[in-house]
């Protein structure tokens, strides 16, 4: 597969043919289940599209029932700036219900396959993205990550996968979960190629109140032999497999290599995180989804009344999950509970970001695991306790608005992408960049 930096430079009838072989390639591998359908329109490089992000004249479901039937009538902003740049949406890429999961096996559209071993998950919620990158049915993609749905399914397929800082990329056009915590990252083969993805749909927009009034650069200023001073958390990863743990020594021993300055940090239990995120995300996503009622746009079951048409439609309409995380999200905001639980939160949710600000004091990145598994098998996160605990290496991230990225290291005992992340100090993309950049260069994973 070629890289996103060169098919930039492909002629229009090189583009063609290769859309035209791409195209078939998609439609040999359909058992994959990546996407949920393949469109090849315009001249631009062909990028595949999370589900959950409007593509004009498109049918955009967010991977659920309840929005069969609707088509977007305009494009996300990523998608104007990528079309500016040369780009054009290939197809829609599998996710996980509203976002909400961490295998992609609540999709209305059916479970995705991990490339590496089918009987195993490719990651959520991103993971058809990730599925589709990982199996060369696509030069890039773009997925959104509320609590990790880039980076862990990034990890799991062994592909790059990037969350901006909150407010770098605009989220108009972006089908909400947690609108404090979402963001649209690139998905790709390399370091470069998220770099020059990063850039293209970047930037400050007047339709996003949450967009940061910045348009800085990268891809253009890349540098592997920047040196860093990178702190590394022992005891955080105590939990991790052994997979993971192996992986995060190697990492390590990579960056000393490298020249880089390590040190050793400490951060508070990630159960706090646990329990910050899921009623933050849940209270965020009941206000969300409160519009999807069968009336203004997407399915609708008629009832025997007005009332009942909004039960009935929402009740068909949503899958067990998403109902799961109403139900939690209408319980912390509910009278009697709103300070117990949501106050407390948003409390502990600043102490988490004070403790990274801590941190970066003293550190240009942190080196982290992605998850504390490799993928699992099928079914083996059935108890959504266990897939919400999944989440612990990812989450704190999204509350404290910071950017990281998530790049393969090592392969486990049975030949499973392990992936981990580095973490950077809010809108300091560059050097989350180059750190990742000099990283992969020393790991050389493809080889």
């Amino acid at each position: 597969m070629i890289t996103l930096k060169e098919a930039l430079k492909l002629s229009k009838e090189e583009l063609e043919n290769f859309k035209n072989d791409l195209k078939a390639k998609i439609e040999a591998n359909t058992d994959l289940n990546a996407y949920i359908d393949v469109k090849n329109v315009g001249e631009g490089v062909p990028v595949a599209i999370k589900d959950n992000i409007q593509v004009k004249d498109w049918s955009v479901t967010s991977g659920s029932n309840i929005l069969q039937g609707y088509i977007a009538p305009y494009n996300a902003t990523v998608i104007e700036k990528m079309k500016a740049a040369g780009i054009s949406p290939f197809g829609r890429t599998n996710m996980d219900e509203f976002a909400m999961g961490s295998t992609t096996e609540s999709s209305f559209y059916g479970k995705t396959l991990n490339p590496h071993a089918k009987d195993c998950v490719p990651g959520g919620s991103s993971g058809g993205s990730a599925a589709a990158v990982a199996a060369g049915l696509a030069i890039a993609a773009l997925g959104s990550d509320t609590g990790g749905s880039i980076r862990q399914p990034a990890a799991f397929c062994g592909i790059v996968g990037m969350k901006p800082t909150y407010g770098r990329v605009s989220r108009y056009g972006l089908g909400a979960y947690a609108s404090s915590l979402d963001q649209i990252g690139p998905m790709t083969q390399n370091v470069e190629d998220a770099a020059i993805l990063y850039d293209i749909i970047s930037g400050h927009d007047a339709k996003d109140s949450t967009s940061a009034d910045m348009n800085d650069k990268v891809s253009d200023k890349l540098d592997a032999n920047r040196k860093l001073r990178i702190a590394i958390l022992p005891k955080y990863i105590e939990n991790a497999s052994d997979d993971v743990k192996k992986a995060y020594q190697k990492a390590v021993d990579a960056l000393k290599a490298l020249g880089h300055e390590i040190v050793e940090k400490e951060m508070m239990d990630a159960k706090f995180d646990i329990s910050a995120y899921y009623i933050t995300a849940t209270a965020e996503a009941t206000t969300n989804l409160a519009r999807y009622d069968g009336i203004r746009y997407g399915n609708r079951v008629v009832g025997k009344d007005l009332n009942d048409t909004f039960i009935q439609t929402r009740s068909n309409g949503f899958g067990d999950e998403v109902k799961r995380r109403i139900l939690l999200g209408n319980f912390v905001l509910s009278s009697g509970y709103y300070e117990a639980y949501y106050v407390k939160a948003q409390k502990t949710r600043h102490i988490i970001k004070d403790e990274y600000a801590k941190i970066f004091e003293d550190v240009d990145l942190i080196l982290s695991p992605v998850a504390p598994t490799t993928a699992n098998k099928f079914g083996a996160l059935s108890n959504p306790m266990d897939m919400y605990l999944s989440d612990i290496y990812t989450i704190s991230v999204n509350l404290a608005g910071l950017p990281a990225i998530s790049l393969p290291i090592s392969k486990s005992d049975d030949n499973m992408p392990v992936g981990l992340q580095l973490i950077a100090k809010p809108y300091d993309e560059q050097t989350l960049f180059d750190g990742a950049l000099g990283l992969e260069k020393q790991i050389d994973y493809t080889n």
